[in-house]
């Protein structure tokens, strides 16, 4: 199968496309012919080596859209079934031809939905929802602040608080500002020039996808008894100085019941799909280039076929 993948830690260069053996199914897992893979901020942190694995080849990319080809015993799939899903938490490998993968954590495609629109919700729509709905418990009536409004999480995570019934505040470019409001959010506040801090506050929750200061400094928004998840802030949630707001790391499990709520969110027209832009996977390392510059909107994805 071809695939994009790394011999070594490093810059851009690293990254290469070729061939490499066709994975076969163990007991519980199904082969999954990969039509498409997303591309997330930690794909380049895999590739320069932040997350410490070891084992070379190693194929990157964590979620993707395709078809069954092969099974395992003890799986209740079938071959030609469409999927859609993230692979076992701490592995990486989608961006490849095939993959072996447990079957129960993927979720049936809907069929109304291209693989590449597929590939763009599974782990952005994994995270959001385990974050607003699981790990913060947005309820009608707050309000949330939303960091990082243009991303394939913040995005989704927008669209799902407007429709549990909150007030949403989020940051972004001013480019961005009529894409978001679009999705439903009631303010946005132009990052590059205005302090988040200085145009927010009490709010009752915050949802950080940016990092570093960011995240730091969205705990003088929170009101008393406010909380904060933040997915960008590495394996622990920042600690706050305050001592009345509660900071998470939200857990991000990988099972087919928050795939199948993924799928029924988007059915319901609760989500739209974000914007999305193609690369072959010949292209990897551009389309990884473009992720890692941080100045793009929606999600970019991998076509393998």
């Amino acid at each position: 199968m071809k695939a994009a993948y790394i011999e070594k830690f490093g810059g851009p260069e690293v990254l290469k496309v070729g061939d490499l053996p066709d994975p076969s199914p163990a007991a519980g897992q199904v082969v999954v012919d990969v039509a498409a893979a997303s591309i997330n901020a930690a794909d380049w942190k895999v590739r320069a080596g932040e997350y410490k694995q070891a084992n070379f080849p190693l194929v990157l990319g964590r979620d993707f859209s395709g078809t069954v080809s092969a099974l395992g015993s003890g799986v209740d799939l079938k071959v030609g079934d469409e999927v859609f899903g993230v692979l076992e938490t701490g592995r990486d490998g989608t961006y490849c031809e095939k993959i072996a993968i447990g079957g129960a954590i993927v979720g049936r495609k809907p069929a109304a939905l291209s693989h590449v629109d597929a590939a763009a919700l599974a782990l952005t729509g994994l995270t959001a929802i385990c974050a607003v709905e699981e790990a913060l418990k947005i309820e009608a009536g707050e309000t949330i602040l939303i960091q990082g409004g243009a991303g394939g999480v913040a995005s989704f995570a927008i669209q799902l608080a407007k429709h549990i019934g909150a007030r949403v505040i989020t940051t972004a470019s001013a480019a961005n500002a009529a894409y978001l409001r679009g999705l439903g959010a009631d303010e946005v506040i132009d990052y590059n020039a205005t302090d988040f801090t200085k145009a927010v506050k009490n709010v009752d929750a915050a949802f950080d996808t940016v990092g570093g200061d960011v995240a730091t400094r969205t705990f003088a928004v929170l009101k008393p008894g406010g909380r904060a998840a933040f997915i960008a802030s590495g394996a622990q949630a920042p600690r706050p100085e305050r001592s009345d707001v509660t900071a998470i790391r939200p857990a991000v499990p990988r099972t087919r019941k928050h795939m199948e709520r993924v799928a029924e969110l988007h059915r319901a027209g609760v989500i739209r799909v974000p914007e999305v832009t193609v690369f072959p996977l010949a292209e990897a390392a551009k389309a990884l280039g473009v992720s890692e510059g941080r100045h793009f909107k929606g999600k970019l994805i991998l076509e393998m076929r």
